[in-house]
């Protein structure tokens, strides 16, 4: 009998098509209701409630019940980071959609991972906050730096050090194949982008759509998106 974690169990919920519809969508960091997600996965609502009790057996998703209702979520971050590394690896083993949606440039551009922004805006922040000092790349493990504790104050960022949850982590872009920040940092940040009007999550996606002057103001900041920021001398 072979030791160790056993992969497979996860390799086969994750392999299915209609689960791993429901797992993206709640990559977007809401709950969604049975319902909600049968249509997304386009199968019935006695299907989905089949693929959602596996998926919850397995650890993969949690439920939530709201008075009558109940409500699905994944069950961590660490279920987020393995949908975004499955996202980065088919797509570099070229495993595509024949037919990419109308909604993909702005997937790409700047989306939701769970928590926090991701896709080219989510990396030309990490690369400016890089550039600026404010965070320091140590061989892929993030470091806030001091001048980082001030800008995240001055931000209105709270950052607590005693809990569970890293200031920093790199998390690796499927679409940019470059890492852009989670982590506390990188989910108060963008908590503060929606909080200053600079973009709104859309209805029903994990797009994150900002304003003219949103958009303007957070490139003020941060360089503009989907451009590399010059890193600045030690």
């Amino acid at each position: 009998m072979k030791l160790g974690p056993d992969i497979t169990r996860i390799a086969a919920l994750l392999g299915e098509p209609a689960r791993a519809n429901m797992l993206s969508a709640l990559m977007g960091g809401e709950a969604w209701t049975a319902g909600e997600l049968a249509r997304e996965a386009g199968v019935t609502p006695q299907t989905a409630s089949s693929h959602l009790a596996q998926l919850e057996a397995g650890g993969l998703i949690r439920r939530r019940c709201e008075g009558r209702h109940n409500y699905f979520v994944l069950a961590g971050q660490d279920v987020a980071d393995v949908m975004e590394q499955l996202a980065l690896l088919a797509g570099r083993a070229g495993h595509m959609r024949t037919r990419p949606g109308p909604r993909d440039p702005a997937m790409r551009k700047a989306r939701v991972c769970y928590n926090h922004l991701a896709g080219d805006a989510g990396v030309a922040m990490l690369d400016a906050l890089i550039a600026q000092g404010r965070i320091v790349d140590r061989e892929g493990s993030l470091v806030i730096t001091d001048a980082g504790r001030a800008f995240a104050r001055d931000f209105g960022v709270c950052l607590d050090a005693s809990a569970k949850r890293p200031l920093c982590k790199a998390c690796l872009d499927w679409s940019v194949r470059r890492s852009h920040l989670a982590g506390q940092f990188g989910i108060g940040l963008l908590d503060r982008i929606y909080a200053l009007g600079w973009a709104r999550r859309v209805e029903g996606t994990r797009i994150v759509a900002f304003s003219a002057p949103g958009q303007h103001a957070f490139e003020q900041i941060f360089g503009r998106i989907g451009e590399p920021v010059a890193m600045t001398s030690p």
